[in-house]
């Protein structure tokens, strides 16, 4: 049955995925821009956790944005990663007509307390209001460690963007990306608390502070130990949800649910390679699904973007960018284009906007 299959990736001519030639992989023809870039600052200063969205006739780029703890010589820092996820780090927010030009970098959610960092988690469009959602940890134990709050920010109406605190839209918890709505359902994201374990959140309805955690998985249990997890729904109506494996065994795990993600199948190890990076699927208009990933297992270079047809086998493997250190990709479609966001060496934010007739030459 597919629910136990490990088949996640076909592609003509390969075999084993752990030997594909990720140098010789066809490169997706885009446009390119940079919202922030930090690289000629000697690893002091980080970017990264890049988020999209398309929102009353702007695009929204949101970041977060820290000090940074050089790990080698200022010279070499620009693709090299520095210390980060710091107490202090803030959240940076910039706007775009076309999402390739860009305005001024804004502060989105303040200082921090004292102690504390933000950490940017994603854009929420909720009853036509845009939120953003963003994470509060403990500065010394990054997101690992009592104190962890997701918190959510209100736009105000204004000519000049604003941003206003609405409070603490769940304790103990920092998401992965923004919710995303069931099929006849509530809204679902997931949730990891302050020792790493993962849960649903179901809700958010009635109050973007009102939702019901289900545990999905304690943090080192079985042969998956499973982070950042992501979903989608299948055009059968079941959904299925993709799982990063800090265990480093080089795949993405897969599990899948018929009951609107209340329960879910064993997870899988699947055939699809993977760096041990943070990944982004999404759904497009003409019923393809894509994946945006590191698939490359032994480094985060290239990025990389899967297509499938059925959201379940993915049977092309492009590259986006490459020939250095990139990661953390968020990608939203907006009239016929695919535009990715996604950081290098944890020092930019950059965007690229890929013509969705791109995918049928991969």
């Amino acid at each position: 049955m597919i629910s136990n299959s490990s088949r996640m990736l076909d592609l003509a001519g390969v075999g084993n995925s752990q030997d594909i030639d990720f140098n010789a992989l066809a490169v997706v023809r885009a446009d390119h821009a940079i919202v922030s870039d930090v690289r000629d600052e000697g690893g002091t200063r980080v970017n990264q956790h890049n988020y999209l969205v398309y929102f009353g006739g702007r695009f929204w780029a949101m970041w977060s944005d820290g000090r940074g703890e050089p790990r080698k010589p200022p010279e070499e820092h620009r693709d090299n990663v520095p210390g980060h996820d710091l107490e202090g780090q803030h959240v940076s927010f910039a706007t775009s007509e076309d999402g390739i030009t860009w305005g001024t970098t804004q502060d989105l959610a303040g200082e921090p307390e004292t102690g504390y960092g933000w950490i940017a988690r994603g854009f929420w469009v909720r009853d036509g209001k845009l939120l953003a959602l963003v994470a509060r940890f403990v500065g010394p134990q990054s997101y690992i460690g009592l104190g962890l709050q997701l918190h959510a920010f209100k736009l105000q109406e204004t000519s000049t963007p604003t941003w206003q605190h609405l409070g603490v839209a769940f304790d103990d918890a920092m998401n992965n990306f923004a919710p995303k709505r069931l099929p006849g359902g509530p809204w679902m994201m997931t949730r990891r608390d302050h020792v790493g374990d993962i849960y649903f959140l179901f809700g958010g309805e009635k109050r973007f502070d009102q939702w019901e955690s289900v545990s999905l998985q304690e943090r080192e249990a079985g042969e998956l130990f499973g982070e950042e997890p992501y979903w989608w729904s299948l055009p059968d109506g079941r959904l299925a949800a993709l799982f990063r494996d800090n265990n480093r065994s080089g795949y993405l795990f897969r599990a899948f649910s018929d009951d609107n993600g209340r329960t879910w199948s064993a997870r899988v190890r699947t055939n699809f390679p993977d760096a041990r990076s943070k990944f982004f699927g999404l759904e497009l208009s003409d019923g393809r699904y894509v994946l945006v990933c590191n698939a490359n297992p032994r480094k985060r270079d290239p990025l990389t973007i899967a297509v499938s047809d059925d959201g379940i086998l993915f049977t092309k493997l492009g590259c986006l960018v490459g020939g250095r250190h990139v990661d953390y990709p968020h990608a939203i479609e907006q009239d016929g284009q695919l535009y990715v966001a996604f950081a290098s060496a944890k020092q930019t934010v950059e965007v690229l906007r890929v013509p969705l007739s791109e995918l049928d030459r991969i």
